[in-house]
C-alpha cells in the first residue's frame, strides 16, 4: 500500500506537467488537449487517493463524474479540431481567430 503522500507527489507532478505543456506549447491544439485531459486525470487520482485515506466512497463516484466530463470534453474539442483543419488546413490555436462568423 503506497503512502498518502507518495500518491498525492505524483499526481503534483503530473498536474505540474499539464501545466508546462499548456503554458509552453499553445499552438497545437491536439497537445493542449492531451495537457487537460492530463490535468483531470491528475485531480482523478487526489480524489482517489483522498477517498481511500478516508474511507469514504463519495471521491470515487465523483471522479466517474470528472471522466463523463473529460470524455465528452475530449470529443467536443476534436470535433472543433476537425472543423478547424478542414476550415485552415491546420491545426495551429492562432487559425482560430480566423474562423469568426
Amino acid at each position: 500500500m503506497l503512502p498518502l503522500t507518495h500518491v498525492l507527489l505524483l499526481s503534483a507532478v503530473l498536474f505540474s506537467i499539464a501545466m508546462f505543456g499548456i503554458f509552453m506549447n499553445r499552438r497545437n491544439v491536439i497537445i493542449l488537449l492531451m495537457a487537460i485531459e492530463l490535468m483531470l486525470l491528475a485531480v482523478n487520482m487526489n480524489f482517489v487517493a483522498f477517498s481511500k485515506y478516508s474511507g469514504d466512497m463519495a471521491g470515487q463516484v465523483f471522479v466517474f463524474f470528472i471522466l463523463t466530463v473529460a470524455a465528452a470534453e475530449s470529443a467536443i474539442g476534436l470535433a472543433i479540431l476537425v472543423v478547424l483543419f478542414r476550415t485552415m488546413r491546420s491545426i495551429d490555436v492562432r487559425d482560430l481567430d480566423q474562423l469568426r462568423g
